[in-house]
C-alpha cells in the first residue's frame, strides 16, 4: 500500500431531521470530511445540512433515489475529491464516529478489502425485524459467495474507492449494500468484520425508512438474479482471483495507536483522513 491514503466519511441521509446534526457533529469532532448526501428529505434535513457550509461536502437532489443511490453519489464526489476509501455512516445515530478509527485501522493493513462494523449487540434492545433482514441477508450472502458472514446489513463500512469508485450497483435502494458486498467479494476483494458500538434508541423514537413489503420484494429479486449471476460469473471469478491473487496479510507491528501510542496513532489517521 501507499503511504498517504486519504480517508474521508460518506454519509447518505433521507429524513433523519432529528439525528442528522448530531452525527455530523460527531464527525467534524472525530477529525474527518465529510460528504453529505441529501436524497431528497422533504423534513428539513437539507436545510440542517446547507449550515454547515464549507465544513462539509454537500451533495443533494430533490427527489428520492434511494440509498444505493446516494453512496454511489457519495463515491463520486469522494474520487473527485482525490480520496482513496470511504468510511460510510448512517444519520440515524446507529454508530459512533468513535468507531471511524477502528475502521480505518483494519484498513490500512487490509488495503484491498471492505472492512464491515459488526454490531456488537450484548445488551441492545434489538428490533425484530432488523435481526431477521440481517439473518436473511447473511444466509443469501453465503450463497452468493460461498463464504459466512456476521453482519452483512451493517452500514457503517470502510471501501476501496479504486473498485467502488467506479462500480455502479444495479439496485438503488437498501439493496444495494447486500449487492455491494457480494460483488466486491466475486472481485476478489477480502470482507473483513470489526466489531463496533451500535445504539437504537427507544421504539417510540426510532425512525426506519424501510418498507417491508415492497423492499422485502426487491431484495427477494435481487438474490434470486444474483444466485444465477453466481453460477455464470462469481464462482469462477472468485476462482480466478483466489488462485491469481497474492493475499495481504496484517504485519505484526501494522496496529496503529497500541502500546502508548495511541495518541500517536489518531493523529495519523485523521492527518490521512484530510
Amino acid at each position: 500500500m501507499k503511504d498517504g491514503q486519504r480517508y474521508c466519511v460518506v454519509m447518505p441521509t433521507y429524513e433523519n431531521a432529528g439525528t442528522v446534526c448530531r452525527v455530523v457533529d460527531s464527525v467534524i469532532e472525530a477529525g474527518y470530511h465529510l460528504i453529505a448526501v441529501s436524497d431528497g428529505p422533504h423534513d428539513g434535513t437539507l436545510e440542517l445540512l446547507e449550515r454547515y457550509g464549507d465544513r462539509i461536502t454537500l451533495v443533494a437532489y430533490p427527489v428520492n433515489k434511494g440509498k444505493g443511490h446516494a453512496l454511489s453519489a457519495g463515491f463520486a464526489k469522494a474520487v473527485e475529491e482525490g480520496y482513496d476509501y470511504a468510511v460510510t455512516i448512517d444519520s440515524d445515530g446507529q454508530h459512533s464516529a468513535d468507531d471511524i478509527a477502528v475502521l480505518i485501522e483494519k484498513s490500512l493493513c487490509n488495503p484491498v478489502a471492505v472492512i464491515v462494523g459488526k454490531r456488537m449487540m450484548e445488551g441492545v434492545e434489538r428490533p425484530a425485524s432488523s435481526g431477521f433482514a440481517n439473518a436473511f441477508a447473511n444466509f443469501w450472502f453465503s450463497v452468493h459467495t460461498l463464504r459466512r458472514f456476521p453482519d452483512t446489513q451493517s452500514g457503517f463500512r470502510c471501501y476501496p474507492l479504486s473498485y467502488y469508485g467506479r462500480m455502479k450497483p444495479v439496485t438503488s435502494r437498501y439493496e444495494a449494500e447486500l449487492e455491494m458486498l457480494v460483488r466486491g467479494a466475486w472481485h476478489g476483494l477480502d470482507i473483513i468484520a470489526v466489531p463496533v458500538k451500535v445504539y437504537y434508541p427507544p421504539e417510540k423514537e426510532r425512525v426506519s425508512h424501510f418498507r417491508k413489503g415492497r423492499d422485502f420484494m426487491r431484495i427477494s429479486l435481487l438474490n434470486t438474479v444474483l444466485t444465477f449471476a453466481a453460477l455464470f460469473y462469481g464462482y469462477p471469478s472468485m476462482l480466478v482471483h483466489k488462485t491469481g491473487k497474492a493475499r495481504i496479510h496484517c504485519p505484526e507491528n501494522c496496529s496503529i495507536g497500541r502500546s502508548g501510542g495511541a495518541k500517536a496513532g489518531k493523529k495519523e489517521r485523521r492527518r490521512q483522513a484530510v
